[in-house]
């Protein structure tokens, strides 16, 4: 039974996803439990990319002990001293550099001949190897390049010091007969392979992701790379939950399994869908909401008679739980504090005390408080970002025949209060004209959706917005049992990223 290491870029190559920004702390949140899950590499960022990128990076680094922290790096010594920048007081460190192989882009996007792509990816490896003990190497758009030239590629960066090598499907254009032909060329011909981890990282485009990486696992590789619930840029990256389960209820067929805490997949899907805004769809494998429900009768009766007829995985086996209701108006700061440490939060004194106060106010609008209901009202407050403006109180006015009007009133960060009204031809569409107004913000609405937490009439609502200004684009997220208060809230944080995370980015592939 072999070992399958798992190398997590939700937090580099999934953050790339449109629309999604996130802030140090959340990304923090999501490494922390990217460590409670067993994940063996964290690529926490690209620290060349921006000082906020590199200043993420290092905070990750500082407080992940279980995991190794990863930085992407171009095959550029700036690059490379900024990841040691951010990566250096880690309790395990790796640089992650990528150079482009294949023949499209060695002509169209670097302009180098075959021998100057071996030549600037040995200097990268090698002046790597001066700071990093672990350095990564991957051939971006490797599965497009042709074998004997990849050959001849990885042959030199093992021979320089790389310790990782990945093979990337950067557009998600190969076929698992392919992409696992390219593993058992490199197993057969690589000297020095067995010192090394062979690694795949392959993107969705084609809907074979999670195919093309099962096939590399088949044929040789001992890491796999993606991302949890799939997400990334374009049609996204392998998902590594379907990764990890396919492997461990297939085990007896594939002979390999990971380390994963896999009752911990349920807690991290819902943790990075709702900071990164991107939803999970019902018929999503293993984590959709779908996945554990039998619709039809013929498939109820089998699973009532013998679970394994229809599934094939446990809910628990991922951290799938009934909702239990265990907290309520009457319990206390330590019970409350119990319950999160449960959920798998360890805050702050003072991060305590505002979820506690807001968990006391949400008591007395909702009578019965669900583990989803906590969740989901702390996760909404930990994206800790300059609040450029806070929303103090909103106000409705809305008939059927009379035209929608909202008055909101907002405190700015030096303490000074704003007031303003809008009409519009729908209550949120009131709101955000009002915030637009008295923020001086001109956005486009890109994208609106409505969720309920958990179910009931009084059940929380949480509302995702999606803006854009120039080329910037950032997301949004608002939590109440009034959808129109969380409609105003999500506007509002999105603003508030806005004002925040006006800066360049670097383009990266991989």
């Amino acid at each position: 039974m072999r070992t399958i290491e798992v190398f997590d870029t939700t937090l580099r190559d999934g953050e790339q996803s449109p629309g999604v920004n996130l802030s140090s702390h959340e990304k923090l949140e999501i490494a922390l439990q990217l460590e409670r899950l067993g994940i063996n590499r964290i690529e926490a960022g690209f620290a060349a990319a921006s000082p906020g990128d590199l200043k993420s990076i290092r905070e990750i680094a500082a407080k992940i002990k279980n995991s190794t922290i990863v930085s992407l790096s171009r095959s550029r010594t700036q690059d490379i001293d900024k990841a040691w920048e951010a990566l250096r007081d880690a309790e395990s460190a790796c640089l992650h550099v990528f150079l482009a192989t294949s023949p499209i882009h060695r002509k169209y996007k670097l302009n180098m001949t075959k021998e100057e792509v071996i030549e600037n990816a040995v200097a990268a490896v090698k002046y790597g190897r001066k700071y990093f003990d672990m350095v990564e190497f991957s051939c971006e758009d490797g599965s497009r390049t042709e074998i004997p030239y990849l050959i001849e590629v990885v042959q030199a960066v093992v021979d320089a010091g790389a310790t990782i090598v990945n093979i990337p499907d950067t557009v998600g254009y190969t076929t698992p007969e392919e992409y696992g032909n390219i593993f058992k060329q490199l197993s057969t011909n690589i000297r020095g392979i067995e010192n090394i981890k062979l690694s795949s990282h392959c993107h969705d485009d084609l809907g074979m992701a999670v195919a093309n990486t099962i096939a590399a696992i088949e044929n040789g590789a001992t890491q796999i790379e993606g991302t949890i619930n799939g997400i990334g840029e374009r049609a996204g990256n392998a998902a590594i939950e379907e990764v990890a389960l396919a492997l461990d209820t297939r085990r007896d067929f594939y002979q390999a399994t990971t380390n994963l805490k896999l009752e911990e997949i349920a807690r991290t899907s819902k943790l990075v869908s709702r900071l990164t805004g991107m939803i999970v769809p019902g018929n999503k494998a293993v984590v959709g909401a779908n996945a554990f429900a039998h619709e039809s009768g013929i498939h109820q009766d089998g699973v009532l008679k013998e679970v394994t007829t229809y599934e094939i995985i446990r809910p628990e086996r991922v951290g799938v739980k009934s909702n239990k209701l265990v907290l309520g108006k009457l319990s206390g700061r330590h019970a409350f504090k119990d319950k999160l440490s449960e959920l798998g939060y360890e805050l702050e004194q003072d991060e305590l005390n505002d979820a506690f106060a807001r968990f006391k106010n949400l008591c007395d609008r909702k009578k019965d408080v669900s583990d989803e209901d906590i969740v989901a009202l702390v996760d909404s407050k930990l994206s800790n970002i300059p609040e450029a403006f806070v929303l103090e109180n909103l106000q409705l006015s809305y008939g059927n025949n009379s035209v929608p009007t909202a008055s909101v009133r907002v405190k700015t960060a030096s303490g000074e209060v704003l007031e303003e009204a809008a009409c519009g031809n729908g209550s949120v569409d009131s709101i955000y004209k009002a915030i637009d107004r008295v923020t001086n913000e001109e956005v486009t609405l890109e994208d609106y959706k409505i969720l309920s937490v958990t179910h009931g009439k009084d059940a929380l609502g949480e509302v995702y917005v999606r803006l854009s200004q120039g080329d910037y684009a950032v997301q949004g997220r608002g939590v109440s049992t009034d959808v129109l208060e969380a409609s105003a809230r999500a506007y509002l944080r999105a603003i508030n990223k806005l004002i925040v995370r006006r800066g360049d980015a670097v383009e990266v592939g991989v």
